[in-house]
């Protein structure tokens, strides 16, 4: 099995768009002799994750949730401070709640890679 370096460039994409394509070439569902227990996905270089294009209001409505483990310990930062800060990160959480929900998925985010 070999793989191939996809390099993607960001600038003016949709969020959601860009991050299930990506997805789509981390699980390795692009290629012919795809199986859903092994992982044969390729790496991906994304290049101006700063100028992704992000629809609507999610901008201003949208929320990310932790939780410190304690009672009352919800933390909720919204989009556009995380976006400011790194806006890689926006990228690769959505890519992440894509990947398949089992032991691979940590391995298939490790491919994917920012500059």
């Amino acid at each position: 099995m070999e793989r191939k370096t996809h390099t993607i460039d960001a600038t003016g994409k949709v969020l959601g768009r860009l991050a299930a394509e990506i997805a789509t070439l981390l699980r390795g569902k692009h290629k012919p002799d795809f199986v859903p227990y092994k992982d044969m996905g390729d790496f991906v270089v994304v290049k101006n994750v700063d100028k992704l294009k992000i629809t609507g209001k999610k901008m201003e409505q949208k929320k990310y949730f932790r939780h410190s483990e304690y009672l009352g310990g919800v933390k909720e930062i919204p989009l556009k401070t995380i976006f400011k800060t790194k806006p890689q990160e926006v990228l690769k959480k959505a890519v992440w709640g894509m990947l398949s929900k089992n032991k691979l998925r940590k391995e298939m985010i490790k491919k994917l890679k920012f500059e």
